[in-house]
């Protein structure tokens, strides 16, 4: 939106780094045209795609379940339709892990 937009470029003088990240939800962004889309408004905002989480599965939210190899393929088309700098890292919460794991080098894709 326009106010959005008005408060990012605020942010953006102020000096601040503006990242964004964003869940990987089906019926909502699940397509590489969406994503690109919202990359190339995000840039033009002065915000850096940063993380694409891939969903992590909670009671009553199986509706937005996306699958691995799906967000893969929508991944690996973001990134031959995007320079480099507007592809976000692909991105899985593990309970195991202290940290956020890469699905393309977790997967080895």
């Amino acid at each position: 939106t326009f106010e959005a937009r008005e408060a990012l470029a605020i942010l953006k003088a102020a000096g601040h780094t503006l990242l964004n990240q964003s869940v990987l939800l089906a019926g909502v962004n699940d397509s590489h045209e969406t994503l690109q889309r919202l990359s190339e408004s995000l840039f033009e905002s002065g915000v850096l795609p940063y993380y694409l989480h891939h969903p992590d599965r909670a009671q009553g939210t199986a509706h937005f379940d996306v699958t691995m190899e799906r967000g893969l393929m929508i991944h690996n088309e973001l990134r031959r339709q995007l320079a480099g700098y507007l592809v976000p890292r692909y991105v899985w919460d593990d309970s195991r892990s202290p940290f956020k794991l890469d699905v393309c080098r977790t997967l080895g894709a």
